[in-house]
């Protein structure tokens, strides 16, 4: 019985596994083919482009340096007796500013000696007047006894000729020697900065020894390099204007974001660079140490510092500036031409960092593409993104 009982139940499970696979295939929906893709336009966002006329900035870098720049050394020998306080790494001295005094007393003893000299060969001078005095009475008795040719000697010439540059020898002796006295002081030939100093008090020095190293504070150039064709952009200083292009100086590496030194363009360098072969540039920039009122608070420049100098260029007339993202392969734009891409040729007439001035190729109101396409086929539908600000 059990046996039987247990046939029904499996019989029963069966069925009803047979009647549910059956209500599932009988009301399976039905599937639909439809087309793997969709056509769908490029979402981008443009902006309108207009002519005008605008001024390109030339980018370059370059290293200061000194417009003067000496070492300092002494015309006379002797012992250094006095030093000035702002003679020292760092110090500033003004123009004609005594900064080393050398031992003087050899050299006043010496002008004493040439001064003596010189009243010694003044009174032998006087003397001989005298003497020419007296000749010219005897000249005068002996007048037409004697030959022309001994006149000369009887009215004593060769020595009033003679007295007279002993005197003149005595003059410029005095000179030398009071310019050698002069010379113990040595005196700055500009105001300056001091950067080095090689001498102290006591020190025995000789001519032509360097004492020092002085660097003019009024003006220090940065002479850039850029390429030579970027040259005819520049203005420089000429008979109708005494300023140059103006130059933003900026030290990325010492400098805060937006700080910067104005300077002028001054002058080309006639040679290029023998290993870069780019053209030399020298911008002026005027108090780089910040020492007066007008540049207080501006940052000092440092000679040998790497800088970089932003040349504002001569203006353009008649083009249109575009960003330089925007300026595609070979030099190709991207149009939206009514709801259509275009891939447009332009004239690009010159390119800084950031702009290109492009001469031909668009025309005024045109939407240029600013979006990046993965798929660039001329044609393809393009949309435009509602949320951009640029006209449509």
């Amino acid at each position: 019985m059990n046996w039987i009982k247990t046939l029904v139940i499996c019989g029963a499970i069966v069925a009803s596994a047979a009647l549910a696979l059956a209500a599932i295939y009988t009301t399976e929906p039905t599937a639909q083919r439809t087309s793997a893709s969709r056509e769908t336009a490029m979402l981008v966002e443009v902006t309108e482009v207009s002519h005008g006329t605008y001024t390109p900035t030339l980018s370059a870098v370059g290293s200061v340096r000194a417009e003067k720049e000496i070492m300092l050394s002494s015309r006379v020998a002797g012992e250094i007796i006095a030093v000035a306080d702002g003679f020292s790494p760092g110090g500033f001295v003004e123009q004609g500013e005594v900064l080393l005094r050398i031992d003087p007393a050899d050299y006043d003893a010496a002008l004493t000696q040439r001064l003596s000299e010189l009243h010694q060969a003044q009174a032998d001078f006087e003397l001989e007047l005298g003497r020419q005095e007296l000749a010219r009475g005897d000249y005068e008795e002996l007048k037409g006894s004697i030959s022309p040719q001994y006149e000369t000697l009887v009215l004593r010439r060769p020595q009033l000729n003679a007295a007279r540059a002993r005197v003149e020898a005595a003059e410029a002796a005095v000179k030398r020697a009071e310019l050698d006295l002069e010379r113990t002081r040595i005196r700055a030939p500009f105001a300056a900065q001091v950067l080095t100093r090689e001498v102290n008090l006591g020190s025995q020095v000789s001519p032509a020894e360097t004492l020092g190293q002085l660097v003019g504070t009024d003006q220090y150039w940065v002479e850039v390099a850029l390429p030579a064709a970027d040259v005819s952009w520049i203005r420089f200083p000429d008979a109708q204007q005494s300023e140059g292009s103006v130059t933003r100086v900026r030290n990325r590496t010492a400098w805060p974001e937006g700080v910067y030194r104005t300077g002028f363009a001054k002058s080309l360098i006639g040679a290029l660079d023998s290993q870069t072969r780019l053209a030399r540039v020298l911008v002026a920039v005027t108090d780089p140490l910040s020492q007066l009122s007008e540049s207080a608070g501006q940052p000092p420049l440092m000679v040998g510092s790497f800088v970089e100098a932003n040349i504002e260029g001569r203006p353009i007339e008649n083009v249109i500036r575009l960003e330089q993202d925007y300026l595609r392969r070979n030099d190709t734009v991207w149009v939206n031409g009514n709801g259509q891409l275009e891939i447009r040729d332009v004239d690009v007439l010159f390119r800084d960092k950031t702009f290109a001035y492009i001469r031909s190729g668009l025309a005024e109101g045109e939407q240029v593409v600013m979006t990046d396409l993965a798929t660039v086929i001329a044609g393809a539908a393009l949309r435009l993104d509602r949320s951009d600000n640029s006209d449509e």
